[in-house]
């Protein structure tokens, strides 16, 4: 077991289940193999060519070796799930076989029902990143507890930005400068010409075309901003503007990498409240990855002088990547503790709130999020709302923000430093 390893949120997750076959899946780099090598006795790396050719050779060698079995990359080999799902029939042995993959081209994963489950895994939240110790639970907060919220971070603004530029995957936060944006480069070079799955179709395969929509989408971060305008801002001054086919296209293939990662519009089935904004929030998987896109440095984005593909948004870039920061946390957290993660807001913009978590029986934690180390009337005022709209399904409302106390203010609104939020 390395010693260097970082404990993840969806540890518990995994150690908690008693299913003969878990698939842990997300994007490239986030750390799904080395959480499941701790786990496992024998491990078969389809990403690599020799085991592949075995696995095509040789009937139901994928599934062989002493349990528990790592099969890394098991898209790869087509028939990998119909393997497993056949032993696990016979034997529903806990933890039998742990899948892992990152593109879901190939993965048939309908086929296991009931005997298979489906985790995902995504960068590391800010709690994973081991900065600060937290003192507010999410789970408490879904509980309907209303906990008393209490803690002091010495995290400020310029180490928040640091993060939003260093990133969660555990590989290239460690690399200094330079190194660290070569390789966020690389990973986006890599998903653009490399990576795309083959079925999607022909016109990804423009990867100049594909990079400045992907840098004009980096530039919609935390807006609810359409497609057209991300194609029309991708390709201003430029006559060969891709069709709306093309344009989905690009945004199912890196869907399907998990390298888009848009939040979708909350569906509260109540229908007093106005019409509601059914367009997804736009998120990539990390937000340093937006920044690697738009070429910004922390000098840039706390001075504000930041160039970008010209995207209409309420606030500044930074703000926007801190919140893209706060969703992937919150989206980490809220996993364990079977809450989805939404956003809402009016179709005409009068009311909206950054983060709705929903748990299975329609109760809800209301957040929002603020580029500010103090929290006045007017932040809240969208919580407050809600509140009053729908009483007691409401369990709890928070800010998060980059100040230093957590805290309840008088109207029952919570505030937490995002340092002080945890799983």
């Amino acid at each position: 077991m390395a010693s260097d390893y970082i404990p993840r949120v969806v540890d518990d997750e995994l150690d908690q289940l008693q299913l003969p076959a878990v698939i842990l899946e997300g994007a490239k780099a986030v750390g799904k193999t080395r959480t499941l090598e701790r786990r496992a006795r024998t491990i078969h790396r389809l990403d690599r060519a020799s085991e592949l050719q075995l696995a095509q050779d040789i009937e139901d060698w994928v599934t062989t070796g002493e349990p528990p079995v790592l099969i890394d990359e098991f898209q790869r080999h087509a028939h990998t799930i119909d393997k497993v799902r056949r032993i696990v029939d016979a034997d529903y042995s806990p933890r039998h076989f742990y899948l892992a993959g990152s593109a879901g081209e190939n993965a048939d994963t309908h086929s296991g029902a009931g005997r298979i489950v489906t985790i995902r895994m995504r960068p590391l939240s800010f709690a994973e990143r081991q900065l600060a110790t937290p003192t507010v639970a999410l789970a408490e907060l879904c509980d309907g507890r209303r906990p008393t919220l209490s803690g002091s971070s010495e995290i400020g603004l310029s180490r928040y930005v640091e993060e939003m530029l260093r990133s969660g995957f555990p590989a290239i936060r460690t690399l200094d400068g330079r190194d660290r944006r070569r390789a966020l480069g690389g990973y986006i070079d890599r998903a653009v010409q490399r990576d795309i799955p083959i079925d999607v179709g022909r016109s990804v395969r423009q990867p100049d075309q594909l990079r400045r929509w992907l840098r004009a989408y980096a530039a919609a971060t935390s807006t609810t901003t359409s497609l057209e305008t991300i194609r029309d801002a991708a390709h201003r001054g430029d006559g060969a503007i891709p069709n709306r086919g093309t344009t989905l296209s690009y945004r199912d293939a890196l869907q399907r990498l998990w390298i888009i990662d848009d939040l979708p519009a909350w569906q509260p089935g109540l229908s007093h409240f106005a019409p509601l904004l059914q367009q997804p929030k736009r998120h990539l998987l990390d937000p340093a990855l937006a920044a690697a896109l738009l070429g910004v440095t922390t000098e840039k984005l706390l001075s504000g002088d930041t160039l970008q593909p010209p995207i209409a948004r309420d606030g500044t870039l930074l703000g926007a990547l801190f919140e893209s920061l706060v969703t992937l946390s919150i989206r980490v957290y809220a996993q364990p503790a079977d809450a989805t993660v939404t956003h809402f807001r009016e179709r005409h913009g009068r009311h909206e709130i950054d983060l709705i978590l929903e748990r299975p029986d329609a109760a809800i934690v209301a957040i929002e999020t603020k580029l500010s180390d103090t929290i006045t009337d007017a932040d809240v005022a969208h919580l407050l709302w809600l509140r009053r709209q729908i009483g007691d399904r409401l369990l709890d409302a928070i800010v998060v923000y980059t100040g230093t106390l957590a805290y309840r203010r008088r109207d029952g609104i919570g505030v937490v430093p995002l340092a002080l939020l945890g799983p």
